[in-house]
C-alpha cells in the first residue's frame, strides 16, 4: 500500500519515545492513520498540529499494517492556537471529525467543508465569520453519516412555510402552527439554516444547541461521548465573547 495526497491533520498521539500516530483527512481516501518517525520531536510538533494542511505519503508493507507516514507542510494554522477562541474551534472541529468518520472511506464533501471551516476561522478569529459555518458543518456530518435532519416540511402539517422549530425526537422541522402548545418541547430552527447568509449570535447559539443534541444522541455515543467536553469549552468561550 502506497499513496500520496494532501490532507488535513485531525489528531496526533505520541507513540514510543519520539514517534507519533497521526490521523489525517484526505479528499479521496478519507481518514488515514500513519506513524510519523520523530513526530513527537521539537522540530515536527509545530508541523503536526491539528488543522494544518500537509502533503502526506503513506507506505505499508502489508495490508492492515499501520503505514509509515512522511509529510511536507503545505499550510500551517499553528499560530491560531495562540487565540483561545480560534484554538477551541479548531480543536473541536478536528476532534469531532476524527471521532465520527470511519477510516478509509472517502467523504470529499466533508473534507472540503472542513477545509473551508478552518479557512474561515483563520480569516476571522473573532468568530463572527465562522460560528454559523461551524453549525452547518455539524449538520453536514450528521447528514453524511446517515442522521441528517429533515428541514424540508413540517412534520405535523406538511407545510413548507414558517418552519421555526425542530422535533428533538424525529429531527424533522415543525411549523409555527404545528408547534402550537408544544414550543417548549422543541428546538428553535434558526433562519440561517434554511435561508443561508449571516446569523446573529442568538441564532448561532440556538443552532449549536440543535446540532449538539443530535450529535450526542446519534454520533457521540459510548466512549466518544467524552469529546463533548471540547465542545462545551468552545460554547462557553463563544458565550463569553457574546457577553
Amino acid at each position: 500500500m502506497q499513496f500520496r495526497a494532501p490532507a488535513l491533520i485531525l489528531s496526533v498521539r505520541p507513540h514510543g519515545e519520539s514517534g507519533a500516530i497521526v490521523r489525517a483527512l484526505t479528499s479521496q481516501a478519507g481518514v488515514q492513520p500513519g506513524y510519523v518517525r520523530g513526530g513527537n520531536s521539537r522540530r515536527l510538533r509545530p508541523v503536526l498540529q491539528p488543522a494544518n494542511t500537509i502533503l502526506g505519503e503513506w507506505r505499508a508493507r502489508t495490508e492492515g499494517a499501520l503505514p509509515a507516514l512522511t509529510l511536507e507542510l503545505i499550510h500551517s494554522r499553528a499560530g491560531l492556537y495562540g487565540e483561545p477562541l480560534a484554538a477551541a474551534a479548531l480543536d473541536w472541529a478536528s476532534v469531532l471529525t476524527a471521532a465520527v468518520l470511519p477510516e478509509g472511506q472517502p467523504y470529499p464533501e466533508i473534507h472540503d467543508a472542513l477545509d473551508g471551516l478552518f479557512a474561515a476561522i483563520e480569516a476571522a478569529p473573532s468568530a463572527r465569520g465562522w460560528a454559523s459555518a461551524l453549525v452547518r458543518y455539524e449538520l453536514l456530518l450528521l447528514t453524511a453519516l446517515g442522521f441528517g435532519l429533515d428541514l424540508s416540511a413540517c412534520a405535523a402539517t406538511g407545510t413548507t412555510e414558517n418552519l421555526n422549530y425542530v422535533s428533538p425526537r424525529s429531527g424533522r422541522a415543525v411549523s409555527t402552527v404545528g408547534a402550537s402548545g408544544y414550543e417548549k418541547r422543541l428546538f428553535r430552527l434558526p433562519a440561517f439554516l434554511l435561508d443561508g447568509g449571516s446569523a446573529i449570535w442568538l441564532d448561532i447559539l440556538e443552532g449549536l444547541s440543535l446540532t449538539g443534541h443530535f450529535l450526542a444522541r446519534d454520533l457521540l455515543t459510548d466512549r466518544r461521548r467524552d469529546i463533548l467536553a471540547a465542545r462545551e469549552r468552545l460554547i462557553d468561550r463563544l458565550k463569553r465573547a457574546v457577553a
